[in-house]
């Protein structure tokens, strides 16, 4: 079967490794251009700074997004203390450093991480797609306006230390959708006194899909070209998603 067949039966879900410096739309255009499909979509936005698991759907399975959008996000992330941005990531323009004067124990770290663990309020950051009367917030950041935001209630399921080098707390989290984890990096620094950005962060799972499922744009190319892109689609069928 050649590519150009293939390409018209592209109708499922492709998992993929998004790559860092990319936005989610720029694996959705560039998939669409490799599978030579029109409708795609995607159930979760990840931040051009972020790498991991972004599920692409394709042809009739974009009628599913909706049922995906809504399960738990998993995240192995870093954030760093004492440097704070306008973007609460490292993409961001830095608003401060604050001396991180004493080592910060393990003991200490775990204990803010349980108070913001369960259902929290976050306050969406200026630099977000979110819209505000019709206007996306990123847009009115770059014209050096800010707004006031109302809180957002979402849920932060599990939230563990994986280590400590200076300033630099790695953790993972399992959240609800619609969680900011710069947000939570920003905010976790603000608690603990220096105030932080999300230095790293890696999506590995997106309910119910994990790393295993994920593959990068090459291999997609590489099915592409060999006529073998049907075993990189998933039925969507074939999953269930619990509500967070």
């Amino acid at each position: 079967m050649s590519a150009a067949t293939c390409a018209e039966v592209v109708d499922g879900i492709i998992v993929i490794d998004k790559p860092q410096g990319w936005t989610s739309f720029d694996v959705v255009k560039k998939l669409r251009g490799i599978t030579k499909t029109r409708k795609v979509g995607h159930s979760g936005t990840l931040d051009p700074m972020a790498t991991g698991v972004l599920p692409l759907f394709f042809g009739a399975a974009t009628k599913q997004v909706s049922r995906f959008m809504r399960g738990k996000k998993g995240y192995a992330a870093e954030m760093t203390l004492g440097v704070v941005t306008d973007s609460q990531d490292a993409d961001g323009k830095v608003l401060r450093q604050n001396a991180v004067a004493r080592d910060i124990t393990p003991n200490e770290i775990s204990a803010v991480f349980s108070a913001f663990t369960g259902p929290i309020e976050q306050v969406p950051p200026m630099v977000s797609a979110v819209k505000i009367n019709g206007e996306r917030l990123y847009k009115l950041a770059r014209k050096g306006i800010e707004v006031k935001r109302k809180p957002r209630k979402v849920v932060i399921h599990e939230l563990n230390l994986t280590g400590i080098e200076g300033s630099r707390i790695r953790f993972f989290c399992l959240c609800s959708k619609g969680t900011y984890v710069r947000t939570l990096a920003s905010d976790i620094g603000d608690r603990l006194g220096f105030g932080a950005h999300l230095s790293s962060l890696r999506r590995t799972m997106s309910e119910p899909f994990t790393e295993k499922h994920a593959r990068s744009i090459g291999q997609v190319e590489e099915a592409m070209k060999s006529g073998d892109i049907s075993s990189l689609v998933l039925n969507p069928d074939d999953f269930i998603v619990e509500s967070c």
